[in-house]
């Protein structure tokens, strides 16, 4: 007798539905699959095994031969132990055929028959809805998960024998607790912008960045406070939105980050790897592709500490990310695409000793131009803001208390986010944020007057400003007009976003003069 039952392959955020066909005969015992399996898969037939005969079963007299299709796909992974399982009951008469049809089947099996928790739930009931699929069952430790799923039948597992009494009629699985939309309270913030000393500029460059989702980039030698202030740029976002908090989880689900307690993320993100990440860890890739730092931060802060330590590769690898939101991965039989939206922050000395042009610095000209060097031009000219930081005067180090607290930054921030929205909701702009400005939506919200557009041109001739650096000073005004909550830019809003691409032109250049002069 033959039987066929549905599970899902994860392909990135993606999922390709597969057909689990079993045939059964009797003969002297036998097992085999077919539609490339791979080890985790091949395995799967001692688990499944096992399990079957911890409920009761036994299916030592039949021969079986297992097809997974399509077969011209590789299969990897142990999601698909529950699906082969009942597959395999279904084909010997345990269970009736009829209950598999049209509900997807995923988790992976004990030898006790216990129904352990896998990742990619949530993007999996994602793509069987697409297809039309409307029900599923999965793990009890992915119950948190599956409950985001919504307009989805979704029963949850603890045991194969729990699966089998749901699809004989005589006992109902549960169904996950609906979790409430931002029921969690919000989590008070570890840090705050108001033990921040100093450095009034570099806060309202990370004020705009928040506002507008734009990237920065910090020049300043060590203890000026670039990590201190990029630890506290979360605590200025918004809150998550529900689009950004599927797909934020989706992205954890597949990574295998995320807990069985948690369900949909609402915390933004703050990440911070070391330099030494190579360069599929920080943009995704590996066998099978899994997403890299850059969208684990999706929606949050990717913090670059000591920039020019990392790999060139990996700096290299982060051009399409800055310019476009998202990474794309080409293998010979898959192509995955990662959501990748980021504010990314970096941080950088302004030479390897880290002290230059100060007397204490220890570099001579030709390793500062070598240091230099390791961040090309297209890099720098894909981050908006470029700020370099003085260091800190002993008078604010001493002076009682701090600058202006987390909490008033961020309703500006707020303010500023929901004109963006509103522009986005009358149709005005295609993108939700000012840093994702289309050459369209700048000429529709972009539009500067004779003053403003003298000073702007003056800027790109006299600094050399590239083509997407003149587009990204238009996009930091905006910005800034909607933080001053002012209906066009004006000249005082281009003048300042001009003096934060400054830096980036005099990089190690009064450095290595400094240098030369001694």
């Amino acid at each position: 007798m033959q039987a066929t039952a549905l599970t899902l392959a994860l392909v990135g955020l993606d999922a390709q539905l597969i057909q689990v066909e079993v045939d059964s005969g009797r003969g002297p015992t036998a097992f085999h699959m077919v539609g490339l399996p791979e080890a985790s898969v091949r395995e799967a037939r001692v688990r499944v095994k096992a399990a079957i005969e911890q409920a009761g079963l036994d299916i030592d007299e039949y021969v079986l031969t297992v097809n997974l299709s399509p077969a011209d796909m590789k299969k990897s992974g142990c999601s698909f132990d529950l699906a082969i399982a009942l597959a395999i009951l279904a084909a010997v008469k345990k269970v009736p055929p009829e209950a598999l049809l049209s509900t997807v089947l995923l988790g992976e099996l004990s030898l006790s028959g216990q129904v352990r928790p896998i990742r990619g739930v949530l993007p999996s009931l994602f793509a069987a809805r697409a297809r039309g699929i409307t029900r599923a069952v999965v793990p009890a430790a992915n119950a948190e998960e599956a409950a985001a799923a919504r307009g989805m039948d979704v029963r949850i597992a603890e045991h194969l024998g729990d699966v089998l009494a749901h699809l004989r009629g005589t006992c109902e699985l549960p169904t996950p607790a609906a979790i409430p939309r931002n029921a969690a309270p919000r989590v008070p913030d570890l840090v705050d912008f108001g033990e921040v000393r100093g450095q009034i500029a570099a806060r309202r460059a990370l004020e705009i960045a928040a506002a507008g989702g734009h990237n920065a980039i910090l020049f300043g030698p060590p203890g000026a406070g670039k990590t201190m202030l990029a630890r506290r740029l979360p605590t200025i976002l918004p809150p998550l939105d529900d689009t950004d908090a599927l797909t934020l989880t989706a992205i954890y689900s597949v990574s295998g980050l995320l807990r069985s307690d948690q369900g949909l993320l609402t915390v933004r993100p703050f990440r911070a790897p070391h330099h030494t990440v190579s360069e599929v860890g920080l943009v995704g890739g590996g066998v099978p592709i899994r997403p890299g730092e850059v969208s684990l931060a999706h929606g949050g802060c990717l913090f670059l500490d000591e920039l020019l330590e990392f790999r060139r590769s990996a700096l290299e690898a982060l051009r399409t990310p800055l310019e476009d939101g998202v990474v794309t991965i080409a293998r010979a039989r898959e192509r995955v695409t990662f959501p990748a939206e980021p504010i990314v922050v970096a941080a950088v000395n302004p030479c390897p000793c880290g002290y230059a042009p100060l007397p204490r610095c220890t570099c001579s000209r030709d390793r500062i131009e070598k240091y230099v060097a390791r961040l090309s031009g297209p890099v720098l000219d894909r981050i908006d803001l470029q700020l370099r930081l003085p260091a800190v005067a002993v008078g604010d180090l001493v002076g009682q208390g701090g600058g202006e607290g987390s909490a008033a930054m961020r309703q500006r921030v707020l303010r500023a986010r929901d004109v963006q929205r509103d522009r986005q909701l009358r149709g005005e702009v295609g993108a939700k944020g000012n840093a994702s400005l289309g050459p369209r939506d700048l000429g529709r919200v972009c539009s500067i007057d004779r003053a403003a557009e003298s000073l702007l041109a003056s800027a790109t001739e006299k600094l050399g400003l590239s083509a997407r650096a003149w587009a990204k000073v238009l996009r930091v005004a905006r910005t800034i007009a909607d933080l001053d909550g002012a209906d066009g830019v004006r000249t005082p809003h281009i003048a300042e976003a001009v003096q934060l691409r400054l830096p980036a032109r005099r990089l190690g250049r009064e450095e290595r003069a400094v240098v030369s002069a001694e």
